[in-house]
């Protein structure tokens, strides 16, 4: 860790002061530096990184100071207070604690992409396999209709038919002229006597279609035997 600490101390015993470090202040705060060092790779050491940005702060302050007093002491100095100003990782942990949350945020973000591929596969399959079985139902019930329409058509011709066979029959010839005679451009070539054509002549009409005679026996030739 990177920490920025400062001690407030005075001096408590001058002769032990003087005799301690000859009376040079400058000699006495690298001492306080080094036991300093120490006593916050100690306090430290005992903790996660993150406590020195809690609560524990203060706790850990008056550790260090506690620690520090008994040296301070031999010094001639009194240590009066302990404050940690700034704890930092140091600029190569910094990188490395970057990188690790970096890959973890990614994997955790790979993790959740591919959680939603899952998830919109599932919805995709189950909308394909409900559409599948509506069509298939809609089909089944079309083919029910079609043929419950197909036997009331049967149903309704047979009857028309045991009602009245002559119109019923007229009724089909009527289709069929339709369906022949709706613009297909086909040419059909049928005799005027066809029966297709047997409701176009005169109902009052007793003229039958003539019928071809047998053709004559030939007369005997001359010279023949008999």
């Amino acid at each position: 860790y990177e920490v920025d600490a400062f001690i407030a101390y005075r001096i408590s015993n001058p002769r032990v002061f003087r005799a301690a470090v000859s009376g040079s202040i400058e000699l006495a705060e690298q001492r306080l530096r080094t036991r300093l060092d120490a006593a916050l790779r100690r306090v430290y050491g005992l903790r996660d990184f993150e406590a020195a940005l809690s609560e524990e702060r203060a706790v850990m302050m008056r550790e260090v100071r506690d620690q520090l007093r008994p040296d301070a002491t031999s010094l001639g100095l009194e240590i009066e207070d302990v404050r940690i100003r700034r704890t930092d990782l140091t600029a190569e942990v910094s990188q490395q604690t970057f990188d690790r949350m970096k890959a973890e945020r990614l994997a955790e973000a790979e993790r959740l992409r591919a959680r939603g591929n899952e998830a919109a596969q599932r919805i995709k399959a189950r909308a394909d396999r409900e559409v599948v079985e509506i069509v298939a139902e809609a089909q089944k019930e079309s083919e029910i209709l079609r043929g419950e329409g197909e036997a009331q058509r049967s149903a309704t011709f047979a009857s028309a038919y045991q009602r009245d066979p002559a119109f019923f029959e007229f009724y089909r010839s009527m289709n069929a002229y339709g369906t022949a005679l709706d613009n297909t451009g086909t040419t059909m070539v049928l005799s005027p006597e066809s029966e297709f054509f047997r409701y176009f002549r005169d109902p009052n009409s007793t003229e039958t279609p003539a019928k071809p005679t047998a053709p004559a026996t030939p007369p005997a030739q001359p010279g023949t035997g008999q």
